[in-house]
């Protein structure tokens, strides 16, 4: 019973770092997609005020 337990122990160590390891890749992720979405936001912004100015010329 105790060679069980503690087998089960060891695979439930692996699973919860390979979690956390996943977890932070998917954290970097966002992070990395976040600032794509904002410079996108920005760049969205000065095209649409460019052409809004130059529509009132």
């Amino acid at each position: 019973m105790r060679a069980e337990i503690e087998k089960r122990v060891s695979e439930l160590e692996t699973e919860y770092r390979d979690g956390q390891r996943m977890l932070a890749d998917l954290e970097a992720k966002q992070a990395d997609l976040q600032q794509t979405v904002l410079r996108i936001s920005g760049a969205l912004q000065v095209l649409n005020e460019l052409l809004a100015a130059e529509n009132a010329s």
